[in-house]
């Protein structure tokens, strides 16, 4: 199974916007695919649905119910500081600490990595791209 880990985004273009997240999401639902996440990717998530998108508590709360049924939650076991934001740090240390084949992101700073530990960083779309051939 690939373990990919992705970003807040790429959640909240699949919570918000019914995006391409949507798709990773179905995939980790049928268990194609294994979605690493931690804590502090939920609460930037949640944090940014309840502020940019004026979520109410309700919504938020079920929202984080669906999104830790279907992910593997990781407690990451080092800091890493290696990014201008320290969000993207996080994202780093919980796919390091989850063991993910990639990163997926939207971010240029992540992307400009291309690999983070031996973990590739791509698109959402390419990783969707290459789904069948990876």
């Amino acid at each position: 199974m690939i373990r990919v880990t992705v970003d807040s985004n790429i959640f909240i273009s699949a919570l918000e916007f019914q995006g391409i997240g949507l798709r990773l999401i179905a995939m980790a639902r049928s268990g194609s695919i294994r979605i690493d996440t931690s804590d502090a990717i939920l609460a930037e998530t949640i944090g940014v649905l309840r502020d940019k998108f004026h979520w109410d508590a309700y919504r938020l709360h079920f929202a984080r119910l669906e999104l830790l049924k279907i992910t593997h939650r990781v407690q990451p076991t080092q800091t890493i500081a290696i990014a201008d934001d320290p969000d993207d740090d996080r994202v780093l240390e919980c796919a390091v600490t989850a063991g993910s084949d990639y990163i997926l992101s939207y971010d240029k700073d992540l992307l400009r990595l291309n690999e983070f530990a031996g973990i590739k960083i791509v698109t959402a779309s390419d990783f969707l791209l290459f789904w069948p051939h990876l």
